[in-house]
This record gives C-alpha cells, sequence and structure tokens, in this order.
C-alpha cells in the first residue's frame, strides 16, 4: 500500500497517483468532506467486487457514487429521466451541489447492481470543498464513495482510523489528516414523482424544505 499525506504542493501529484490506482482495477482511501471514503471506478466490476468483499458488505446495499459536476450524470442516470428532470430535484442541485447532498436518481439500464443493488436507483452527489471534490473533477468519471470502514462500524475520519480497519489491504492512502466526522451526506430519495428524505445529515431537513418552497413555492417531501 502507498500513502501520500496531502502538504505543501503535493495536491496534484496526490490527484494523478489516484486516478492512476483507480484506472488500473485499484482500491483508495480519501477524505471528503465528511469522513474518508473508498474508491474504485464505477465502471471496473472487479474493483466493484473486490470492495463490496473488503467492507464485507451486504449485497443488499447499494454503493453511492461521487462525481465532479452534474453533467457526468449521463454516465449513471436513465436518460428519459435525464431529459426531463423534475424542477424541485434541480433546485436541490443548485442549493445543495457541490456539498453532502446524496440523491437517488433513476439507474441507467446496464450499471453493475454491486452500485444499485438491484433497485433501480443510483445514489450519487457532487462532494463539498474537498480533496474528493478536485479528485472527481480531474478524473472526470463517477468514483464510489462507500465510508471507509467495515459494514457496521463507524465511518473513519482519519487517515490513521482508515488503516486501524483495513491495514495494507487498500491500495493508496491519501492522508488529510482529520475531517469534520460530524455527519454523514443526507440522502433524498429524488427518483419518483415526490422527494423522499431517506437520512437527515449534514443537511437538514428544514434546509432542503425551504430550498424547495422558495423556488417552488409548496412542500414536497413525502412524511
Amino acid at each position: 500500500m502507498i500513502t501520500i499525506t496531502l502538504e505543501g504542493d503535493n495536491l496534484g501529484k496526490a490527484i494523478h497517483k489516484a486516478i492512476d490506482v483507480l484506472n488500473s482495477g485499484g482500491i483508495i482511501a480519501y477524505p471528503t468532506e465528511t469522513f474518508y471514503g473508498l474508491g474504485v471506478r464505477f465502471d471496473i466490476v472487479g474493483s466493484l467486487r473486490r470492495l463490496y468483499d473488503l467492507k464485507r458488505r451486504p449485497r443488499e446495499k447499494a454503493m453511492p457514487l461521487i462525481i465532479g459536476h452534474a453533467g457526468l450524470l449521463c454516465e449513471i442516470v436513465l436518460p428519459a429521466w435525464l431529459g426531463h428532470v423534475p424542477s424541485p430535484v434541480t433546485s436541490l442541485m443548485n442549493r445543495f451541489w457541490p456539498g453532502p447532498l446524496t440523491l437517488l436518481l433513476p439507474a441507467k439500464e446496464g450499471l453493475s447492481e454491486f452500485l444499485t443493488a438491484g433497485s433501480g436507483t443510483i445514489a450519487v452527489r457532487v462532494p463539498g470543498e474537498s480533496f474528493a471534490l478536485r479528485l472527481a473533477r480531474t478524473a472526470g468519471f463517477p468514483i464510489t464513495a462507500t465510508s471507509a470502514n467495515l459494514s457496521g462500524m463507524p465511518p473513519a475520519a482519519s487517515g490513521r482510523e482508515v488503516l486501524r480497519h483495513f491495514d495494507d489491504r487498500i491500495d493508496l492512502l491519501i492522508d488529510g489528516g482529520e475531517t469534520s466526522g460530524r455527519l454523514p451526506s443526507t440522502i433524498v430519495d429524488a427518483s419518483g414523482k415526490r422527494a423522499r428524505i431517506v437520512r437527515e445529515g449534514a443537511i437538514e431537513r428544514e434546509e432542503l424544505e425551504n430550498c424547495l418552497v422558495r423556488s417552488q413555492g409548496e412542500q414536497v417531501f413525502e412524511d
């Protein structure tokens, strides 16, 4: 395993090394604006399988992704849905991306079930200001962003905690020190006719509702 500690002016080196490892099918651990995530390319099935096994993740749990900008949704979201994005979803993206808001959207056909768990939806976000955002923007392809921990354990908020979980079983650790480690991203299921909050995290329900009321003039979340 290789460790790169973010310091001085080595950000570019760290990003390009991470992309090299991803493209070769490896697993990286990297800091986001919330916790550390584990990343592989979204379209290398062998890497996705290895990541599931590494985390001991139940196969019925889907694998979330990060992207560098909303234009990359075309890689993972149903084209017909992208042609008619509901205005409330557009409002949420415009207000909270980049940031700790994960949206469940209709999945493009052909995506690995390691990503969708057979649900027909894909979990995705543009991360807030962090190494993760710089990486996703430079890479230009979706990257997994599952928390860097064994399934059922607390997420890692430091490189030291990542190593405690996985030791040398990952290929690259980008050590950016301590992350905020407060709350995970908020998850909103926006795949249906009405949005539904699946998990309230770093963005509170009131913030989401205020955004939608201002832009749409009505409450749109299911209870």
